[in-house]
């Protein structure tokens, strides 16, 4: 056998052995662990309380009499599905890997003291703590480290998209919403010009004049579910004259023109916060009476 293919095997035993010696250092395993494990032991319907603290800030969410809320960093309804969601998700984190135990490998992971942390509560006792890492190898998989543990775990679902977000994706975005089949009038005012759309039984009218019922749909089916695309907590003062106001069987719906963009400020009679939403979801609700009837007039 010549030197030099000698040389290559004994480099490639080497390397071999050097690969071996790498993955079999202390906290650094890549074997299965716990495979199907639930991470934390959780009671969903119990839980009445999430504290998520990021580089971001602290979000507080607090169950209120069987209505999520968001407590801080201000204080406003949350999103009954995302909250839900969340609790859901702490309580499927289900173990995929033993990932690492070595606390200098905290870093790779993204689990370290800069990562987000979740706490849980159940009755108002802390029930868990988990850090939330990077993403894992799949999409839907991430790396966690219950606090004060050494153990990174690669868990099933991805955690990051459910906790990790800004005060205001926790918000419901909510405006106005309603059952369509619910509605029986709307009142329409553009400056000094006004006209009512409502029904009698089944049948829309414009001004008590018939018109062709499926001008109507889209206007309930908009009403029905109308949100915000951004929230306003500052006072506006120049947004101007209101551009449209719309009365819904009592309840006032008010858009104002947004002076740097193409976007309408939104204020109802239901609450004192301003919303801010793009033209084309405006103009959704802000019909005039040709829209209706089909003819000037």
């Amino acid at each position: 056998m010549k030197r030099s293919t000698l040389v290559l095997i004994a480099i490639l035993v080497v390397l071999i052995l050097a690969t071996v010696l790498v993955l079999q250092r202390p906290g650094e395993q890549s074997v299965r662990a716990g495979m199907g494990t639930p991470l934390l032991t959780l009671d969903s319907a119990a839980v009445d309380r999430l504290e998520i603290t990021s580089t971001g800030g602290r979000i507080v969410l607090a169950r209120e009499g069987g209505t999520w809320m968001l407590a801080e960093p201000i204080r406003y309804k949350a999103d009954q599905t995302a909250v839900g969601t969340a609790v859901g998700q702490a309580g499927r984190m289900t173990i995929m890997a033993l990932a690492s135990s070595n606390p200098q490998k905290r870093g790779v992971f993204q689990v370290d003291s800069t990562a987000t942390l979740v706490r849980v509560f159940e009755k108002e006792t802390e029930k868990a703590a988990v850090r939330i890492g990077k993403a894992g190898p799949a999409y839907t998989q991430t790396y966690v480290r219950p606090e004060g543990s050494d153990e990174v775990y690669l868990v099933d679902g991805s955690m990051s998209w459910t906790f990790v977000k800004p005060a205001k994706d926790w918000r419901d975005r909510l405006i106005y919403a309603t059952s369509k089949d619910s509605i029986r009038s709307v009142r329409f005012q553009y400056g000094d010009t006004t006209f009512v759309l409502d029904r009698a039984d089944t049948l829309w009218r414009v001004d008590g004049a018939a018109i062709e019922q499926s001008r109507v749909e889209n206007l309930l089916i908009a009403l029905a579910s109308f949100t915000t695309d951004e929230f306003v907590d500052t006072a506006i003062t120049a947004a101007g004259k209101p551009v449209g106001i719309l009365t819904v069987d009592g309840v006032q719906i008010v858009f104002l023109p947004h002076p740097a963009t193409g976007r309408y400020y939104v204020r109802t009679s239901l609450s004192p916060q301003v919303f801010e939403v793009q033209e084309w979801k405006a103009k959704q609700l802000l019909k005039r009476k040709v829209d209706f009837t089909g003819a000037v007039g």
